[in-house]
């Protein structure tokens, strides 16, 4: 990890006592994560993660923070952080803004199969429907607007085929954004998004005996924004439903994913037609950031930038073989 900060017991435990959640146990430092100082924290009061914002501002934090207290609220599976006798939620902690989180239980499915992604599909439209209320507003912040300042700052660093890929599609990406069925997911389909949910950011715990592995939780909602919310449904199929050599779509898990989510909350006819479109578009982010990392990064920011080349072969694939997804037949 290439941030760290160096936590003390002594400072866990100044948050501990103003949390009131009693004695630490242990303190262990967390090695995975590029962008934020992660600890598992045992104490009296149970398992949690404490978590230093090294990147995010002190005036960021709330949306992210209350965001996942406002899912963990209407029952979403996420590490809901702990509140002080005020309702406080953002702290400090060795000069870095702070919170602490519920562990979720489990671990990583990086093979996922259908039934991973049914479960992953279905939480995935229940958390759409709970944060419709979410008063908070902030847009996603690697979205268009982002990838318009972004582009020309890649451009002398890329070969002539990348170049001509990325302005084509960030031309087609502008287009749809000014089309009317595009506007019709603003006004319709629209509202907080995870925006990085990929399979190391969702928990499965074993099921018991001969059961298979149980959803526990979404976490890292530190990308998250308002957005479509078809644009979540195409960067999860991106990453949960590929074969990861060559970026292709794996169709029936891909099927099976849209179903349970069709399941919880169903995709409107607009949704059903522009998914090509936002496949296309939720490539293009990845490709995009990582590229940023890759050639613009910031310092210390990153220990190793993924290799952007993955994304470049899903967006190619997306646009060479556009995927619809059958409509879910329902009675009236």
């Amino acid at each position: 990890m290439a941030v760290f900060t160096e936590v003390s017991p002594a400072a866990a435990q100044a948050l501990l006592d103003r949390l009131q959640l009693g004695r630490l146990h242990e303190l262990r430092g967390i090695g995975a994560g590029i962008e934020n100082t992660n600890y598992f924290l045992d104490c009296d009061g149970g398992h949690f993660v404490l978590t230093l914002f090294e990147r995010l501002t002190r005036e960021q934090l709330p949306f992210y923070l209350r965001l996942v207290q406002h899912l963990s609220q209407r029952g979403i599976p996420v590490p809901a952080p702990k509140a002080d006798a005020a309702g406080e939620i953002l702290f400090e902690v060795c000069g870095k803004p702070a919170a602490l989180g519920d562990r979720l239980h489990g671990g990583h499915i990086l093979a996922p199969d259908v039934f991973h992604c049914e479960q992953v599909g279905a939480t995935l439209a229940r958390m759409h429907l709970a944060g419709r209320d979410y008063p908070l507003h902030q847009p996603n912040l690697r979205g268009l607007p982002w990838w318009r300042e972004t582009v020309p700052l890649l451009l002398p660093h890329l070969s002539t085929d990348e170049r001509a890929l990325i302005e084509s599609e960030l031309a087609y990406q502008e287009h749809l954004a000014a089309s009317a069925p595009y506007a019709e997911l603003l006004a319709h389909a629209f509202g907080p998004v995870h925006a990085d949910l990929f399979r190391d950011n969702v928990m499965f715990e074993p099921g018991e005996a001969q059961g298979r592995e149980r959803l526990t939780g979404f976490f890292d909602f530190y990308f998250a924004g308002c957005d479509t919310w078809l644009f979540d449904v195409a960067v999860c199929l991106n990453d949960w439903c590929i074969d990861l050599a060559s970026g292709r779509l794996d169709e029936t898990r891909a099927s099976a994913f849209v179903a349970a989510y069709e399941t919880e909350r169903p995709l409107s006819g607009t949704e059903h037609r522009l998914l090509p479109a936002l496949l296309r578009a939720a490539a293009m982010r990845f490709w995009v950031s990582r590229l940023f990392d890759l050639h613009l990064p910031r310092e210390a920011a990153l220990l190793k930038a993924h290799d952007p080349r993955h994304f470049e072969r899903v967006l190619r694939d997306r646009i060479a073989n556009p995927w619809h997804a059958a409509s879910v037949e329902r009675a009236p």
